[in-house]
């Protein structure tokens, strides 16, 4: 059998010369991201302008439970996961076909070291998960925790991946920031406060039956529901005003990185990521200009 033959000189001219280029424009994406971070400055959760902003503090459930990572149980605040099968060809050749994946959009709460919070929505994120495992086994489904494992001694046919960010894991968050103020619900607080009139029929009675014939009219009933209203929504107006914020994907195009990181090594990980598009940029054109010497 003779051997495959050697791409030509143009031809790795070509493939080097567009290596090349798509080095380059990841480079200059890497570099503008890297000064989109180096400038954002860091603010605080409870003084931050609404906006594009770095946000650093604890990653918490954002309701009274953490959530559920899908294959192992394990509390999260995020999980993305994939289960893959290996299959061989008829030539013993096997490749991963990804049977099943998913990636968690619950909102988490990222609370500051003064306590302040806000909500994240992950939709869109690019996360950096400070959990990972990949193990295998011999069922569609893991069973049991995740297990050591070596990529090219392992046993059985089914390969699956869990990233997590933990509960309490300290996180930097690049995203934007939207606020709004809310009020009680006016309507449902009628209601329960209707309710509680009704456990109380005496006085109920004594305050609404005008014609003191032991009942309530029709009248007399929208009488009683007018009254529940009015106080409901004058509570309502004198409650505190609650300000909810959420950081979640820029409207502008600005990246939305969620990173176990602080603020300077996620600003050292851009540098480095775009020292090696350049160096892998360079590398290409030094071969590019060797293939066309030689064609």
């Amino acid at each position: 059998m003779s051997a495959a033959p050697f791409p030509s000189y143009p031809a790795i001219a070509v493939a080097a010369g567009a290596a090349a280029l798509l080095a380059l424009f990841r480079f200059l994406v890497r570099v503008r991201r890297d000064r989109l971070v180096a400038d954002t400055p860091t603010a605080r959760i409870r003084s931050a302008a609404q906006g594009y902003v770095k946000l650093t503090g604890r990653a918490l459930p954002a309701g009274p439970a953490p959530t559920a990572a899908p294959l192992t149980s394990r509390p999260c605040v995020w999980w993305s996961y994939e289960i893959e099968q290996e299959q061989k060809d008829s030539r013993g050749n096997s490749r991963w076909r990804t049977v099943e994946n998913g990636t968690s959009v619950e909102l988490f709460a990222l609370v500051d070291d003064d306590d302040a919070r806000c909500l994240v929505g992950p939709v869109s994120a690019e996360v950096s998960p400070n959990v990972r495992n990949v193990w295998y086994g011999t069922t569609p489904r893991p069973v049991g925790p995740p297990r050591d494992s070596i990529p090219l001694l392992h046993s059985g046919d089914w390969r699956y991946t869990e990233s997590l960010l933990g509960v309490g894991a300290r996180l930097c968050v690049m995203g934007e920031l939207r606020s709004r103020s809310e009020l009680g619900d006016a309507s449902a607080a009628a209601l329960a406060k209707l309710h509680e009139w009704k456990q109380d029929q005496r006085s109920l009675l004594a305050r609404f039956d005008l014609d003191h014939d032991g009942r309530l009219s029709d009248a007399e009933w929208e009488a009683a529901r007018a009254a529940a209203a009015r106080e409901a929504r004058t509570e309502t107006l004198e409650s505190p005003i609650e300000r909810v914020s959420v950081i979640s994907q820029p409207t502008n195009g600005e990246p939305f990185l969620i990173a176990p990181f602080s603020p300077a090594a996620l600003e050292k990980r851009e540098r480095l990521f775009a020292a090696l598009y350049f160096v892998l940029g360079l590398a290409c054109v030094v071969l590019c200009a060797w293939a066309i010497r030689h064609a």
